[in-house]
């Protein structure tokens, strides 16, 4: 039976909690997606005690955005430790792969950074981007692949962070990204979130963000709910398609 659905339900009405983590890792492919995207999660998780542990596998120095005109590779590594810590994560691990090229390191070798991560820190479960990218970027892709098949062999959940279809289409239509969603049927969880903590992380991505920044559209868009959906489920289980028959 789906998460969120009664025996003989023919609705499927997302949890509204969060798993009881004590611990979580988030996995990410460049500085400002463990805010971007998952900051106000990752608020969530250490409001309520949970240490959080961050591995962002590169500096993001390809990226097509500088405001300040630094040097990308050290700014955003520094950005990253900063807007880590305002979130309250307990470390930040950076792999320091190259930027937009995750999709051509073996599977293997991402998964092992993850493995060995995940080994030390004995987290409860793991925090990644939906297997769509969000955006569409081939290393969101990729960190989340990484993330899936360490912890399917280590019998770890892994929750992914999703768009509904029709945000993710506003997105679209308004900016040209090639956003990607999830069906109603697909999202697993709708947490109710407080991002303050999550926009003042942002900001300190300073090289990466401006007051016409994409994010503050979709934060707009998203409100106070975060969509979530089983890549990989308590047990161990991998979900197929984003029906998580159990």
């Amino acid at each position: 039976m789906r998460p969120g659905a009664s025996s003989g339900s023919a609705i499927r009405r997302p949890e509204r909690l969060l798993p009881s983590w004590r611990s979580a890792l988030v996995v990410v492919a460049h500085p400002d997606d463990e805010t971007f995207g998952l900051g106000a999660l990752i608020d969530r998780l250490t409001a309520s005690g949970a240490a959080v542990h961050v591995l962002c596998f590169t500096c993001g120095e390809a990226s097509t955005l500088n405001e300040n005109d630094s040097d990308l590779s050290q700014a955003r590594a520094s950005e990253l430790q900063r807007a880590g810590s305002a979130l309250g994560v307990a470390a930040v691990t950076l792999a320091n792969y190259p930027d937009s090229r995750l999709a051509g390191i073996p599977p293997g070798e991402l998964a092992a950074q993850v493995t060995r991560l995940a080994d030390r820190t004995r987290p409860d479960g793991l925090l990644v981007f939906d297997d769509t990218g969000i955006t569409g970027h081939p290393d969101h892709q990729a960190a989340t692949r990484a993330a899936v098949h360490a912890a399917g062999a280590a019998g770890l959940p892994v929750l992914a962070w999703t768009l509904p279809d029709a945000i993710a289409g506003r997105l679209r239509e308004e900016t040209g990204g090639a956003f990607a969603g999830q069906p109603p049927g697909h999202i697993d969880l709708c947490v109710r979130v407080d991002r303050a903590a999550q926009r003042r992380a942002a900001l300190l991505h300073a090289s990466q963000i401006s007051p016409a920044a994409v994010l503050w559209r979709r934060l707009q868009l998203q409100g106070d709910c975060e969509h979530l959906r089983w890549l990989v489920l308590p047990g161990g289980a991998v979900a197929a398609g984003g029906v998580t028959e159990t």
